[in-house]
């Protein structure tokens, strides 16, 4: 991998670590949860070799990034000015976003709310989605009142940050393997789909998960001796603030549009846990046309989990390689 550059910046008022590589237009990339820039450490140099400024940062709470410790510091419109303070950093007054799993309400959010300066954006596991007609977590408690969903046992602050800096080696690791296409898979056969494992309200995270002997093809040790180190700075608490900011966020995005307006792509994984959450007759990308005014590439991967461009890093590259060569 071409050498990856570290640097500070301070955009919205806090200090965002950045992992740059190349020179040219501007690509930001927005990791979700529980992960970090490393996330894309396959995307950065192939996009750089394209001729573009690959940079891919520490959401706010994680890793060399500042964290705030209130709830409020980590909704939407909090998370959109540190992309649009990090593009100024950079002396850029236009980008592209690209964002997956929180990472990519970020990327498109931002993109919906800054059209002057977002010039296209995509996303994996995560799509546009307008602002419904109920603040997401009374949704959520609508549909899972009598069973087990994360985002509802996230909410209670201390509980789950405990359960995982218990043992982040064990929880990291759990998290990543019951979710990628191997656990999605081998959950699916037991009537249940990844993080909604059948399991009752009161259950924690972790139970439940299978611990499997071997670690998949795309996660190494190395790898998630990285993802550990980074929490092990951090902790939890940013991380799943962003879980509790989500009825905030319903309040302050009532201006946000039904539509993305600019170029866009969005990428799956057939077996990503997130298809899952609403229950439909129609898989989530035939759900998703009507969100976006220019979606040039949809792309469902077969047999791959939630770590989509790390799962399938060629076929994710190839795709977003595809995007840019069109814009």
């Amino acid at each position: 991998m071409e050498e990856v550059k570290f640097e500070i910046v301070e955009s919205n008022g806090i200090n965002i670590r950045l992992a740059s590589v190349g020179e040219g237009p501007l690509v930001v990339f927005c990791h979700g949860w529980p992960e970090s820039w490393y996330s894309y450490r396959y995307q950065l140099p192939a996009v750089a070799a394209a001729g573009y400024k690959a940079v891919a940062y520490d959401v706010r709470g994680y890793g060399e990034s500042d964290k705030p410790h209130a709830i409020e510091e980590y909704t939407i419109l909090n998370m959109v000015a540190d992309v649009i303070g990090i593009v100024k950093a950079l002396g850029y007054e236009n980008a592209i976003t690209i964002g997956h799993d929180w990472g990519g309400p970020i990327a498109l959010n931002t993109a919906a709310l800054h059209p002057e300066v977002i010039t296209a954006t995509g996303t994996m596991s995560v799509p546009y989605m307008a602002r419904g007609p109920m603040p997401t977590l009374d949704l959520w408690k609508e549909i899972y009142k009598d069973r087990f969903f994360y985002q509802l046992y996230f909410q209670k602050e201390g509980v789950a940050e405990a359960e995982f800096e218990n043992d982040l080696q064990r929880a990291l690791r759990l998290c990543y393997t019951n979710s990628d296409g191997r656990g999605m898979a081998r959950s699916i056969e037991k009537g249940a789909s990844g993080l909604n494992p059948q399991k009752g309200p009161d259950a924690t995270f972790l139970e439940g998960m299978e611990d499997f002997d071997e670690l998949p093809e795309w996660l190494s040790q190395e790898d998630i001796d990285y993802f550990v180190s980074q929490f092990e700075i951090s902790g939890m608490r940013g991380p799943l603030n962003r879980y509790r900011a989500q009825n905030i966020d319903w309040d302050e995005l009532s201006d946000l549009p039904k539509t993305i307006s600019q170029p866009a792509f969005f990428i799956t994984g057939t077996l990503d846990p997130v298809n899952f959450f609403v229950p439909s007759e129609q898989s989530l990308i035939q759900r998703i046309g009507s969100n976006y005014d220019n979606l040039l590439i949809a792309e469902e991967l077969e047999g791959i989990g939630h770590w989509t461009q790390q799962e399938a890093p060629e076929e994710v590259n190839r795709l977003i390689l595809s995007f840019l060569s069109k814009l």
